[in-house]
């Protein structure tokens, strides 16, 4: 299911702050971060905890996001390997969460997290598309302001 706005490539790394100082030899870029989260997505099996360090670094509006596992018992992230980064997702925003969804239930790729961040101002999953596209889809709906918050610029 190929829908909504790309806006990211997502990569696992083994050291955030050694990506975003590549990021920032290379290019005139945004950084947003580095910052930890800790979350609890749902999962097929119930919950599942996961502790990242994170960066969002942003050329125009399109983001790399720089995901460095600490604690993941979801085992969505896995290792960079000896790579320093490792292509993982690629992520869309889409507009209407609940119009996303009836389409999601009607194809054949399985949902391995999704989680709504408290306040109703973000919501995200991914699906594995893996044996599709070879990489996780994450689809994201959010407000304009956290959209704002996390780097984005105006439409």
């Amino acid at each position: 299911m190929i829908t909504g706005t790309l806006f990211q490539n997502g990569y696992i790394c083994r050291d955030v702050d050694a990506a975003v100082a590549e990021f920032r030899k290379r290019g005139d870029v945004r950084v947003v971060g580095p910052f930890e989260a800790d979350q609890s997505p749902d999962t097929p099996t119930g919950p599942k905890r996961q502790v990242t360090k994170l960066a969002f670094v942003w050329q125009g509006n399109m983001q790399f996001e720089l995901i460095q596992p600490i604690l993941d018992e979801t085992g969505l992230y896995g290792a960079a390997g000896d790579e320093p980064m490792r292509h993982h997702h690629v992520a869309m925003r889409v507009d209407d969460w609940d119009t996303f969804r009836s389409a999601l239930a009607r194809q054949d790729l399985p949902v391995v997290i999704e989680r709504a961040i408290e306040g109703d101002a973000l919501k995200f999953l991914y699906i594995d598309a893996r044996p599709a596209f070879g990489h996780y889809l994450e689809y994201v709906w959010m407000t304009d302001e956290r959209w704002r918050q996390i780097g984005g610029l105006p439409a």
